[in-house]
């Protein structure tokens, strides 16, 4: 059965730095897709987060790239399989260079924690009561 995936694209600065932190939250590279301009960081069987240098991400887009540490181009947002697990990602990347961002928001069924990226870029880590989440 297909599967639809999503590939996240991102600008960053320094690309070297950029695969280090994913990999440091325990993601891996893909190097069939990777090269000095870009890297496929493996999220998951069916999200791609691609990390394109200023140059190479301009090269589909007629659109001002943004700074992303001083304007929110995207929130992105990963589900975790406990509270325990967004409290990892999070203070993983912290450990790796990245910042927390917001305060946590616990609503005893939903529990969410937010990070910045190296780039700015913020990534939203958020659990859910499977319970609920099923209605």
């Amino acid at each position: 059965m297909y599967q639809q995936m999503i590939f996240v694209n991102l600008a960053v600065d320094d690309l070297e730095a950029s695969k280090k932190f994913f990999t440091e939250l325990g993601y891996s590279i893909n190097a069939q897709f990777s090269d000095e301009t870009a890297a496929s960081v493996v999220i998951s069987d069916t999200i791609v987060a691609m990390l394109l240098t200023r140059q190479k991400y301009a090269q589909f887009t007629k659109k001002e790239i943004v700074d992303a540490t001083k304007s929110s181009e995207v929130l992105l947002a990963l589900s975790a399989e406990s509270r325990e697990k967004v409290d990892e990602l999070v203070e993983k990347a912290v450990a790796a260079g990245g910042s927390v961002t917001g305060e946590p928001q616990d609503h005893g069924f939903m529990y969410g924690r937010a990070f910045d990226d190296l780039d700015g870029h913020t990534w939203e880590v958020i659990w859910m009561d499977p319970a609920v989440a099923q209605g």
